[in-house]
C-alpha cells in the first residue's frame, strides 16, 4: 500500500476498488438485434428460389412426396396475404426449417415477392423488407 500523509492512500485505494467492481454502466437502450448470419451469396428473389427452396418445394413449384411432404406453392391461398409467407420463412413450420438466422430481410422479401405472383398464383403487393424485419 502507497503510504501518503494525512490518510489519503487508504481512501484512494478504496475508491479504486470500489471502482473496479461496480458493475458496467447499462446503456438506456437495448442492443440492435445480430445480423443473421447469411451463408447465401443470392439475393435475388429468383436466385434464392432456385439455389433454396426449389430443393423441396421443386422448380414447378408443385411440391413433393415421399421422404417428406414438401406443400406445393402453386395457386396458394395461403400466400394471398403476405405475412404468411414472410412468417414461414422466418420461422418455419413444421418440417420446414426457419431461414431467419440466415436470409436478411432484403431476401426473405425478394424470395417472397418472387413467389407470389407465380406459379399460378396472382397476389400482388410487395412485402418491403422493413416488413420482414418487424416481424423477426
Amino acid at each position: 500500500m502507497i503510504k501518503i500523509a494525512n490518510g489519503i492512500a487508504p481512501r484512494l485505494s478504496i475508491a479504486i476498488l470500489l471502482a473496479a467492481l461496480a458493475p458496467p454502466a447499462r446503456a438506456d437502450t437495448a442492443a440492435p438485434a445480430p445480423e443473421p448470419r447469411n451463408p447465401f451469396e443470392q439475393q435475388a428473389g429468383a436466385e434464392i428460389y432456385n439455389g433454396v427452396c426449389q430443393g423441396c418445394h421443386m422448380p414447378d413449384a408443385r411440391g413433393a412426396s415421399g421422404a417428406g411432404a414438401y406443400p406445393a406453392l402453386a395457386r396458394d391461398r395461403n400466400l394471398e396475404i403476405a405475412a404468411y409467407p414472410v412468417a414461414i420463412v422466418l420461422k418455419g413450420q413444421k418440417a420446414m426449417p426457419g431461414f431467419g438466422n440466415y436470409f436478411t430481410d432484403e431476401q426473405i422479401a425478394n424470395v417472397v415477392n418472387y413467389t407470389r405472383p407465380r406459379f399460378g398464383n396472382h397476389y400482388r403487393g410487395k412485402v418491403p423488407p422493413a416488413d420482414v424485419k418487424a416481424m423477426r
